[in-house]
């Protein structure tokens, strides 16, 4: 099994470890890899290499990046020596252990439907706010049972810090994150990157209020490639859990077999 993971600036993908159940804590893959999307030609002698070592035979992506990566990357696996199956996650109305509320189930973004699935995988029985924090942040609430409740989407962290330098006269362009920010800045740069890590942090603090008003022991999860400098501004307990998305999938495909 190949699992993929296409993002707004980068793809993710990992082949599973056999037979290892999903766990917070626990490494799941055999092999990982990730890389931006101007360098995803590179992915095609990767998925080549993968194939020779162990045959591909069942590939599931998820993709929020368009049709034209979803070609060029099916056009890759195509070229193996034998073709695998190739599967695109969507969002439906259940699935996985996920009930999915939204009004239109088919307008949730695959990827926030696959991080939940793979949240409630690995804290199941629990009141969960998941928060995803790439190019947009996304944060999202399930039941115990496994009921999304809906979520709220806000810009990234890169993409807020980046918007507000780019259209204020006189204030630097941000060319990165640091870590160590405090919330009283003296310095303009350091002062817009405050600005956008208590925006982030509190969107995800709130969220958890909230559901504390129907849930005591609420979990909160964040993942992503902004968590590390998120984590460190919130005021509420948070587990980090890397790769998300390829979790849910992996969780989908073992609930896809079984079914």
């Amino acid at each position: 099994m190949l699992l993929i993971d296409v993002g707004n600036t980068s793809i993710k993908w990992a082949r599973p470890k056999p037979g290892v159940a999903p766990r917070y804590g626990e490494t799941l893959w055999q092999h990982f890899g990730i890389v931006r999307h101007r360098d995803m030609a590179s992915l095609e002698q990767a998925w080549r290499e993968l194939h020779d070592a162990q045959p591909v035979e069942h590939v599931l992506i998820s993709n929020v990046a368009g049709k034209h990566i979803s070609e060029t990357l099916t056009g890759f696996l195509k070229k193996l020596p034998t073709p695998p199956d190739i599967r695109h996650f969507v969002s439906q109305a259940f699935h996985a252990g996920i009930t999915n509320t939204y009004q239109n189930c088919s307008q949730l973004g695959c990827d926030r439907f696959a991080s939940m699935i793979g949240a409630h995988a690995l804290f199941p029985d629990k009141p969960l706010v998941v928060a995803t924090a790439g190019t947009a942040t996304t944060v999202d609430s399930i039941t115990p049972d496994g009921v999304f409740q809906g979520g709220m989407i806000l810009p990234g962290l890169g993409l807020m810090a980046h918007s507000l330098a780019a259209n204020t006269e006189q204030l630097p362009e941000i060319d990165g994150m640091e870590e160590g920010i405090t919330p009283f800045a003296n310095h303009t740069r350091a002062a817009i990157l405050a600005g956008c890590l208590n925006a982030q942090s509190g969107a995800i603090e709130r969220a958890v209020e909230a559901f504390r008003k129907r849930y005591d022991n609420v979990n909160c999860l964040i993942s992503g490639g902004a968590a590390k400098y998120i984590v460190p501004s919130l005021s509420v307990p948070c587990h980090i859990v890397s790769n998300l998305v390829l979790i849910g999938l992996y969780v989908s495909a073992i609930f896809s077999k079984q079914s």
